[in-house]
């Protein structure tokens, strides 16, 4: 009898700007990607999140190459990759186990909104789902975790943030400066995310979340995806697959055993945890982590939490998603 294969959920990864930088990629089995239909289905992976993430080697970020990546995961994720869109609530009740894998689209970094809500609406409507508000570095919402002044929220930030509660566009904080984080605590009605993000206590990186940052988002009820960037994982960027039960067991122990996910950020690293070096890894990763903790947990951890979120905060295609006004007031 073959081993069982535990199911997974990804909340992050750059496939699309590698797929837009080189349009010849297949993404069914192209080897210059970490992520590929193939290697989804290898690895039981049953939704991966593609955050759109525009290069600062493109130079200024423009609405049109967000529009580009949405194509390109039109044609080539969703089409010649076989995945399925996944956009409303109502799709995580129908899917069951008969669909495809799902894939889903984010924002990560709204600079490429060019301080426009009707682009963020845009977005809505083309089926993004998730928008980390920073990258690294200040925009024109918020200042991401690398910006030295550690400000909040602009103005137009925060009409942002009252327009995603209103959408159901889901919120992440991954890369979000310590100020924005606990601004978007006060300012959000609705639970939010850090996709790809570790522990700072096991690894004192500005990416990783304070012990205070991950006790807030559980009591919250968010997510907290755990990552696979080497040096998020253990100072001195040497990690392997043991090295993330650190983490998982600092957070397990801070109560967050039922918010914690996965976000990889397979192809937006050039370097890897030892033994996850791309999706189709993940049925080991699943038998290591069953040989030390109880198997309804592990189940939770790959695959249920993330689910679970989305059965519970994706916008339901039947409800009013309110459009902007169009004057600003």
């Amino acid at each position: 009898m073959g081993k069982m294969k535990l199911k997974v959920a990804d909340f992050h990864c750059d496939a699309l700007s590698k797929l837009q930088a080189n349009p010849g990629m297949d993404f069914r089995n192209d080897p210059r990607l970490d992520v590929t239909s193939e290697r989804l289905a290898e690895g039981n992976v049953e939704l991966q999140v593609f955050a759109i993430y525009l290069s600062a080697v493109r130079g200024r970020s423009k609405f049109e190459d967000v529009l580009g990546q949405i194509e390109g995961f039109r044609q080539k994720v969703v089409g010649t990759g076989g995945l399925q869109w996944l956009r409303w609530k109502e799709e995580t009740v129908e899917g069951g186990l008969t669909a495809p894998a799902f894939g889903m689209l984010s924002l990560e970094g709204v600079d490429g909104l060019e301080g426009n809500l009707f682009y963020a609406q845009l977005c809505f409507e083309l089926g993004v789902r998730c928008l980390g508000v920073t990258w690294n570095y200040a925009n024109w919402a918020a200042d991401g975790v690398l910006e030295r002044r550690n400000g909040g929220f602009t103005e137009q930030g925060r009409k942002l943030i009252e327009w995603c509660n209103g959408s159901g566009m889901l919120l992440d904080v991954s890369h979000l400066a310590p100020a924005g984080f606990w601004e978007l605590m006060e300012r959000s009605v609705r639970p939010f995310i850090a996709s790809h993000s570790n522990s700072a206590a096991i690894c004192a990186h500005p990416r990783n979340l304070s012990d205070d940052q991950i006790k807030a988002l559980i009591a919250r009820d968010g997510r907290i995806g755990l990552t696979f960037v080497p040096w998020f994982v253990r100072e001195g960027g040497e990690a392997g697959r043991e090295d993330m039960r650190r983490h998982i067991e600092h957070v397990c122990g801070l109560g967050g055993s039922g918010q914690l996910m996965f976000g990889s950020d397979f192809d937006g690293i050039e370097a890897w945890v030892g033994g996850l070096e791309h999706p189709g890894k993940y049925a080991e990763f699943a038998d290591l982590l069953l040989k030390y903790y109880p198997e309804d947990e592990v189940r939770g951890w790959l695959y249920g939490n993330a689910w679970g979120f989305l059965r519970e905060q994706l916008p339901s295609s039947a409800g009013t998603n309110p459009l902007l006004p169009f004057t600003e007031s």
